[in-house]
C-alpha cells in the first residue's frame, strides 16, 4: 500500500496539535446551527432526486409556467408521480403552482433558495 507523504504528514500535524487524555473531551465551535443544518438538509432531500433535479432544470428554461400535462408527456411519467414530485418540490419551497381548471402550472420559486439556485446554475439549469 502506497502512503501519500503529504497526506500522512497532514495527518500527523493535525494529530501531534490536538494532545489527547483519556477521559477527557475538548468542546469545538459547531459550525452550522441544527436548524441550519435541518433546513439545509430538507431542501438537498428534496434536490437529491434525478427527476427532480430534470424537473427544477426544465422550468429554469422555459418562461412560462409548465402544466403538469406537459411534464407528463415529456417525461413519460403518469400523472400522479410527475405530482408526487412537483409536491415534494413546492414543499421545500422550490416551485410555486397556480391551478387553471383542472391542470396545475408550475414555475420556479421567485426567489429560488440560493442553494438550489446554485445547483441549477452548476448543472445549466
Amino acid at each position: 500500500m502506497d502512503v501519500d507523504p503529504l497526506r500522512y504528514a497532514q495527518r500527523m500535524a493535525v494529530a501531534a496539535a490536538v494532545e489527547r487524555r483519556r477521559g477527557a473531551c475538548c468542546q469545538v465551535e459547531v459550525a452550522l446551527a441544527p436548524e441550519r443544518a435541518a433546513a439545509a438538509a430538507a431542501l438537498l432531500k428534496a434536490l437529491a432526486d434525478p427527476m427532480r433535479l430534470s424537473i427544477l432544470a426544465t422550468l429554469g428554461r422555459t418562461r412560462d409556467p409548465v402544466c403538469v400535462c406537459d411534464f407528463t408527456a415529456s417525461y413519460a411519467l403518469s400523472q400522479p408521480t410527475i405530482s408526487h414530485h412537483m409536491a415534494r418540490l413546492r414543499a421545500a419551497g422550490l416551485v410555486q403552482a397556480h391551478k387553471h381548471g383542472i391542470w396545475t402550472y408550475y414555475r420556479l420559486a421567485d426567489p429560488l433558495p440560493p442553494v438550489a439556485a446554485s445547483v441549477l446554475d452548476a448543472l445549466g439549469g
